[in-house]
């Protein structure tokens, strides 16, 4: 087996069939990682990747981790399902499109009544004007999915943010509504799913937990959105801190991700910051 040297820790990678399972093994210091084969090795940044090497194992905290590449058939049907609802603009003219927003303010607002999808109420929830259609250009029709998934599924986290509830709130807070479309556009961004090949480890960790959750992209925004507002009031930040805010949000959930036992959404630290 050859070693080429470089920064960082030593990455083993070895030709092997297809799994949708990332598999743990222990690496006893100067040995392979497993069975002695047709092994290649490298070290540092994933100098693997358009090598059509089957997996990459990496390691983190003295344990090898196997992240395959080739995608499983439920992967492969799952991350088209994911990819479809990325590329779906919104569309005001369409029925369910109407719907959905009607959904949207039917379970962040139960009690009040909608006037209308063009409406100065919309700004309540965040929205940057009356018609909240022209704020989902930047991540399409499934950033209202998101927001809809959240307000359902975690409804006193949903309504604890959109209320700036907790905490020392700036005087001039996120725009929650507008908020949540970063956020999905953040998510879209560092998993790279439009990528042909991986070129993350993150991409690649996700794609395994998509697999057993066909929901691990909404759940992921879910998380996303309330590490984001911890950090906002850790920051004691102000709105033109936003940008700044997303992007220690993106570092968190990745280095979350790849952490040594979290194998879906749900073991993230974070996760438990929803309710």
């Amino acid at each position: 087996m050859r070693v080429f040297r470089s920064q960082g820790g030593c990455v083993a990678i070895r030709t092997l069939s297809p799994s949708s399972s990332i598999n743990r093994y222990s690496h006893a210091h100067g040995s392979a990682p497993g069975p002695a084969a047709s092994d290649d090795a490298t070290c540092g940044t994933p100098t693997w990747i358009g090598k059509g090497l089957t997996c990459v194992c990496f390691k983190r905290k003295g344990t090898y981790e196997r992240i395959c590449i080739n995608l499983t058939p439920q992967q492969a049907k799952r991350l088209r399902r994911l990819k479809h609802r990325m590329k779906v603009y919104f569309d005001a003219s369409r029925p369910d499109h109407q719907e959905a927003l009607r959904a949207l303010w039917a379970a962040t607002y139960p009690d009040q009544e909608l006037h209308g999808l063009i409406s100065d109420q919309w700004k309540e929830m965040g929205w940057q004007g009356k018609d909240p259609s022209t704020d989902f250009r930047g991540a399409g029709f499934i950033s209202l999915e998101n927001l809809l998934f959240f307000a359902k599924t975690f409804s006193t986290s949903f309504q604890r943010l959109l209320r700036k509830q907790g905490g020392k709130r700036a005087a001039w807070e996120y725009p929650f509504a507008v908020a949540g479309v970063n956020i999905t556009f953040m998510l879209m961004q560092m998993l790279d799913l439009e990528a042909t090949k991986p070129r993350t480890f993150v991409r690649s960790v996700f794609l395994q937990m998509l697999s057993d959750n066909e929901w691990a992209f909404d759940l992921l925004y879910c998380v996303a959105f309330v590490v984001m507002d911890k950090q906002w009031l850790e920051r004691n930040a102000t709105y033109m801190e936003f940008n700044d805010v997303l992007k220690s949000t993106r570092a968190q959930l990745e280095r979350e991700l790849l952490m040594d036992d979290v194998l879906q959404i749900e073991e993230m630290p974070s996760y438990s910051l929803l309710s």
